[in-house]
C-alpha cells in the first residue's frame, strides 16, 4: 500500500499514478466510501486522463464489493458529479487530479445532495478503512453505464435562461480538459458561434497547463479573442470546475468581477438574499450585494468554508478569487459551467460590450496574490500587526490570518499550511495607490526574509 499520508489531503485524495495512487488503492477507497455512506448506490465519473479510466474501474469494483450499485457515468465534469449525486440524491466520486500535471490523479467525493466530503466529514475515516481493509460482502452490487451530460446540461439552462440572448461569438480554451466534452452539448441550440480551443480530450496537456489561475495558461485565449473578434473567451480548467473569463478587447477578468456580477443577478431573481464572498475579494462585491439589496457573508478563503456558510445562511451564491462559483440551487456546489452561462446571458441581453458592462463591478486595483518565503510566518505577521496597530484609522481582524483595513484600502495575509510562504492580497482605488500598498508591506515582510519569490 502506498503511503496514504501523502495522497489524503483536506478535501480530496491525489497522488502520482502509480507510485503513490493506483488501482489497489481506488479500489480500497470505493469500498471504504460505500461502507462511510452506507449507500446502495453511487455515482461515478472520470476525466480525460489515460490513468483515469481504470481508476474509475476498480473505484467501481470496491464499491460493488459492498453491495452497492455503481452508475458508471464515464467521461464527465467534477460539476457532473456534483449534478449527478444532487439530481439523483446518491454519493459520487469523481476521478480527477484537476489542473494538476499529467503524472497525477485523483479522488473527489461527496455524499448524496453534493455534499463535500473533506479530512473532518469523512475522509479520515475512509483513510483509516483503506488501511485495515474492507471485507466484501457475500452479494456484489451491479454496475451499469449511464449517460448523465445530457440532463446535466438540461438542468442547467433550466437555472440560466439564456435562450432569449442576441448571436454571440464565443471563444472556449478548454485546455484539453472536460470543457471540451462538455460544452458542445451545454451550447447546443444557443444562438452562440463557437470557437473552440484545445477542445481533443488529451490528459498529457500538449498545449498548456489546464489551469487558467495562472495569468500565462490565458494568453491563447487573449490572442484568439482578438484574433477571431470575438464577444467573450472563457477558459475551464482540467476538470471544468472552474471558469475564467476575458472581455472582448482579451483583457482578463477578475473573479472578484464576475461574483459581483453574478451575485446583482441571483439577488433581482430573490431580493434579500445572502451572497458569500471571502474576504480577499474585492471590497466591491460586498457593497455591491449591499447596494442590490442582498446580505454579504464574509468567509475564510477555502471551499469548504464557503459551503459550510452557505449551508448555515441558505446563501442564493458564493464567489471566491480561484474562480469557484457556487450556486445554492446547484446544491450549494461550485460549477464553472453555470457561471459562464451566467455571464453569457448578462452579456447576451445587454447591447453593451463585456467590457463596458463589467465597468460597473470595477471600482478597485488589486495585487493579486502574492507569496513571500519566509523563516517565520507567526513573527513576520506579528510585527506586520504591530505596526499597522498604531496607526489611526486602521482596523485588524483574523478571520483568516491578518486583515488590515483603512477607510478605503485593505491587505491580507494568509500563512500557507504546506510551505513556508505568506500569502500576500492588496486592494486600493487607484493603481498608484495599490502599488504603493503592495511596496510598503513588502518591504516589511521581506526585509527579515532570507529568499522571496
Amino acid at each position: 500500500m502506498s503511503d496514504l499520508d501523502k495522497i489524503f489531503k483536506a478535501y480530496d485524495i491525489r497522488g502520482v499514478v502509480p507510485d503513490e495512487l493506483d488501482e489497489n488503492v481506488a479500489e480500497a477507497v470505493g469500498a471504504a466510501f460505500v461502507k462511510l455512506t452506507n449507500a446502495r448506490q453511487i455515482v461515478t465519473l472520470h476525466d480525460m486522463r489515460t490513468s483515469s479510466v481504470p481508476l474509475a474501474a476498480a473505484l467501481a469494483r470496491g464499491a460493488a464489493s459492498q453491495g452497492a450499485n455503481v452508475i458508471a457515468g464515464g467521461l464527465g465534469s467534477t460539476d457532473m458529479v456534483y449534478y449527478a449525486s444532487g439530481f439523483l440524491d446518491v454519493p459520487g466520486i469523481m476521478v480527477t487530479a484537476s489542473h494538476n500535471p499529467a503524472k497525477y490523479n485523483g479522488l473527489k467525493l461527496c455524499k448524496a445532495g453534493a455534499k463535500p466530503v473533506g479530512i473532518e466529514t469523512g475522509l479520515a475515516e475512509i483513510k483509516q478503512d483503506v488501511i485495515k481493509g474492507v471485507p466484501p460482502k457475500e452479494t456484489h452490487g451491479t454496475i451499469p453505464s449511464k449517460d448523465l451530460l445530457p440532463g446535466y446540461a438540461e438542468y442547467l439552462k433550466k437555472l440560466v435562461d439564456i435562450s432569449g440572448i442576441r448571436p454571440l461569438k464565443v471563444v472556449v480554451d478548454a485546455g484539453n480538459g472536460m470543457a471540451g466534452h462538455t460544452v458542445p452539448t451545454v451550447f447546443k441550440g444557443l444562438p452562440i458561434d463557437l470557437v473552440p480551443m484545445y477542445f481533443e480530450l488529451d490528459g498529457t496537456f500538449p498545449n498548456h497547463e489546464a489551469n487558467p489561475i495562472d495569468p500565462e495558461n490565458l494568453r491563447d485565449l487573449q490572442r484568439a479573442v482578438k484574433e477571431h473578434q470575438a464577444d467573450i473567451g472563457l477558459a475551464f480548467d482540467g476538470d471544468a470546475d472552474r471558469c475564467f473569463v476575458v472581455d472582448e478587447k482579451g483583457e482578463i477578468v477578475s473573479p472578484s468581477v464576475l461574483t459581483a456580477l453574478i451575485a446583482s443577478r441571483e439577488l433581482k431573481r430573490e431580493p434579500g438574499g445572502a451572497v458569500i464572498h471571502n474576504l480577499i475579494t474585492s471590497h466591491a462585491v460586498p457593497e455591491i450585494i449591499t447596494e442590490n439589496g442582498g446580505k454579504p457573508v464574509r468567509t475564510r478563503v477555502g471551499h469548504s468554508f464557503i459551503k459550510a456558510k452557505m449551508a448555515e445562511t441558505n446563501a442564493i451564491f458564493g464567489g471566491e478569487h480561484s474562480g469557484h462559483f457556487y450556486f445554492r440551487d446547484f446544491w450549494f456546489a461550485d460549477s464553472g459551467m453555470l457561471a459562464a452561462l451566467h455571464t453569457l446571458a448578462a452579456l447576451g441581453t445587454d447591447t453593451r460590450p463585456l467590457s463596458e458592462i463589467l465597468a460597473d463591478y470595477s471600482r478597485y486595483v488589486a495585487t493579486g496574490e502574492i507569496n513571500s518565503e519566509v523563516t517565520d510566518q507567526a513573527a513576520i505577521t506579528a510585527k506586520v500587526k504591530d505596526i499597522y496597530a498604531k496607526r489611526p484609522g486602521v482596523t485588524l481582524d483574523e478571520l483568516d490570518g491578518l486583515t488590515v483595513s483603512g477607510d478605503n484600502w485593505w491587505f491580507n495575509l494568509r500563512p500557507s499550511n504546506t510551505e513556508p510562504l505568506l500569502r500576500f492580497n492588496a486592494e486600493a482605488p487607484t493603481a498608484a495607490e495599490t502599488a504603493a500598498l503592495r511596496d510598503e508591506v513588502l518591504g516589511l515582510i521581506r526585509g527579515t526574509t532570507d529568499r522571496s519569490e
